[in-house]
């Protein structure tokens, strides 16, 4: 897999904001579930739409 290859910037979803897997996930979400002192498992217990590699890349993404 590609580094990167699970965020998606399209201006017809939220906004052209990057999000997950063009989903209306965007990458400040999952950091900010992250910043609120949920686990990964946590989030994708509550969010099962989501995989482990979205919130690796997300984390990949804000580190750029």
């Amino acid at each position: 897999m590609n580094l990167l290859e699970r965020i998606t910037i399209d201006p017809e979803i939220v906004h052209g904001k990057p999000s997950i897997r063009g989903m209306r996930w965007t990458v400040k979400m999952i950091i900010d579930l992250l910043g609120s002192g949920m686990t990964n498992e946590e989030i994708l217990e509550d969010h099962p739409e989501l995989e482990k590699e979205d919130i690796v890349e997300s984390l990949k993404f804000a580190k750029m």
